[in-house]
């Protein structure tokens, strides 16, 4: 088997991405048979190895050890001041992104980890995503946002909305192109999911209509068409228990139907580990559960701990990945 191919987008210049990716070089050795592709400026690493009080010759040894491959990509950044989020680091991370992007479409990696990005930086830079994900479904509108570690799996029908504006969207049409695209994803990729959990929206689920009636006009309605078409889904579960029913069974998935009603419960359990992995795509995107943290940016101290999980499951996909 050929080695994976995997690459790697620097993030904000101001975040902790830089930070998180030159501290995963200190320890290539834990990557063997992998080849890393960054997409960055050199001179933005060469401001973080001085901001860490790196060796002078750590990048020139690293670009050079046939391991990891530079590209430089937008318009050189001769500054970066850590902590501030800025139109140029904005502009600077969207198009990392997007070469990124463009060279797994052009089958040239076989996976993309992408360091986080400022929501700030992209909105001072004009750019009208939120983030990488709104991004990628604009391109492939069957995308989903996931997250995973080694004790939780969870899926998003919404994530960055506001939560009136998430409510509005649950419609039984809705969901069940979501139930499908999760399950083809699922599939594809050789996830091991054996079944959906699906959350409720209300407290209690509804309990039958009088706490709300979502669960019972349109929730229920779309597992129903989901399971006859063969989906192996159940519920809604209450949201205050169905955890418990997912937690150290990773052959089950929780779907959730907003941003906090997964990612509260998530980041509980596996902030340190956890991994967003981008599903639906022709590619494997993963990225570490955090922020650009810019309250520690250049103190040193961003742990490193989640992207090594998101790179070590972008190399577990590309090695099991179903035809």
């Amino acid at each position: 088997m050929s080695s994976p191919i995997i690459g790697l987008t620097a993030g904000d210049p101001a975040g902790v991405g830089p930070e998180i990716i030159l501290k995963i070089f200190r320890e290539i050795h834990l990557f063997p048979e992998t080849k890393f592709v960054v997409f960055g400026q050199r001179r933005i690493f060469q401001i973080w190895c001085e901001h860490l009080c790196l060796e002078p010759d750590f990048l020139s040894a690293l670009f050079s050890s046939g391991k990891v491959e530079l590209r430089e990509t937008g318009e050189p950044l001769e500054e970066v001041i850590p902590g501030k989020p800025a139109a140029a680091g904005g502009r600077a991370s969207f198009e990392f992104f997007g070469r990124a992007v463009e060279s797994a479409l052009a089958g040239e990696i076989q996976a993309v980890v992408t360091a986080p990005v400022s929501k700030a930086s992209w909105h001072l830079a004009g750019i009208k995503y939120r983030g990488h994900t709104e991004y990628l479904e604009e391109i492939f509108p069957g995308a989903i946002m996931s997250f995973w570690s080694d004790r939780l799996k969870a899926a998003l029908f919404t994530h960055h909305l506001p939560l009136k504006a998430a409510v509005d969207r649950v419609r039984q049409d809705d969901l069940l192109e979501f139930f499908r695209n999760l399950h083809r994803a699922a599939r594809r990729w050789n996830l091991g999911i054996e079944e959906i959990l699906m959350c409720g929206l209300n407290p209690h689920a509804g309990e039958d209509g009088t706490l709300g009636t979502e669960e019972l006009t349109e929730i229920i309605p779309a597992i129903a068409r989901a399971r006859a078409e063969g989906i192996r889904i159940s519920g809604p579960f209450p949201p205050d228990t169905i955890f418990l029913r997912a937690v150290d069974r990773l052959d089950k998935m929780v779907a959730c139907l907003y941003h906090d009603q997964a990612l509260i419960a998530f980041k509980l359990l596996s902030f340190e580990r956890g991994v967003n992995l981008t599903l639906g795509l022709p590619f494997i995107r993963t990225s570490p559960d955090h922020g650009t943290a810019f309250d520690i940016a250049g103190k040193g101290l961003a742990s490193a701990e989640s992207f090594r999980e998101a790179i070590k499951l972008a190399r577990e996909l590309i090695r099991g990945r179903r035809a």
